[in-house]
């Protein structure tokens, strides 16, 4: 499905990103994985045989090289982009009223700034292949509203607003930017979550039971394919039916 098409993603070296990496990489994707964690990233490559470009999302000058070296590894074009890169742990488990704002600035400008620099960043890649493809990687905790995460609700909340908007300044060169909303997925990032939240989703979702992060790569794959493109704009929930939209 993915065969020779060059695909950028962030967030890579561990967990859900690492996951989609080898989902992508055994549909024949020609991949380039970014994270700020060095050595688990060359190590995921190594392993699904891409290559590995350090990136801080929270740097604009490490954005705007990991963009310039992209552009040199394919020649100028890049066929697909997937934002994975967030911050995710840590964060979560308090009120409103109590997240430091240093911390919200922090989730902030690297979910949401560093997802926009970084689609802003390949753009011109995206749109000289043809048919490029972004898939921005939300969460479902904005659907629906979990509570005591608001830092991160808002920043997979703006995600899903600038799919949208992005799908239609880049529709006019048939890029196509789609997002997916995950709920708790069996990960390591997932590890803190308490008990009673897991035990949430287990039991609400339309498909029981827990969700592992290899059951919505194919949905990833198949986005970054050269049929997805009537989906642009779209925000889907792949979390076994806990949410509809």
């Amino acid at each position: 499905m993915l065969n020779d098409r060059h695909i950028l993603l962030t967030g890579a070296a561990r967990g859900l990103g690492a996951e989609i990496a080898r989902g992508l990489a055994a549909q024949g994707a020609r991949l380039i994985l970014a994270d700020v964690a060095e050595d688990e990233g060359r190590a995921t490559a190594a392993e699904v045989g891409a290559a590995f470009l350090p990136v801080d999302l929270g740097d604009p000058a490490a954005i705007a090289a990991l963009g310039a070296a992209v552009a040199e590894r394919t020649g100028g074009g890049l066929h697909g982009l997937v934002n994975n890169g967030a911050i995710a742990t840590g964060i979560g488990g308090i009120g409103f009223e109590d997240i430091d704002i240093d911390t919200w600035d922090l989730v902030q400008r690297v979910n949401v700034r560093g997802t926009w620099l970084m689609t802003r960043a390949c753009a011109p890649m995206l749109r000289a292949s043809g048919s490029g493809r972004v898939v921005n990687v939300a969460s479902d905790t904005a659907l629906w509203g979990a509570p005591n995460l608001l830092s991160y609700t808002a920043s997979k909340g703006a995600v899903m607003a600038m799919t949208r908007s992005l799908a239609r300044e880049l529709g006019p060169d048939r890029v196509g930017v789609t997002a997916v909303a995950p709920g708790i997925l069996t990960t390591e990032s997932t590890e803190y979550v308490p008990e009673a939240r897991h035990r949430l989703y287990s039991e609400g979702r339309a498909v029981p039971g827990p969700q592992g992060p290899g059951e919505i790569t194919d949905v990833i794959a198949f986005l970054l394919s050269e049929g997805a493109l009537a989906l642009t704009g779209q925000v889907l929930p792949v979390n076994n039916g806990f949410v509809f939209k």
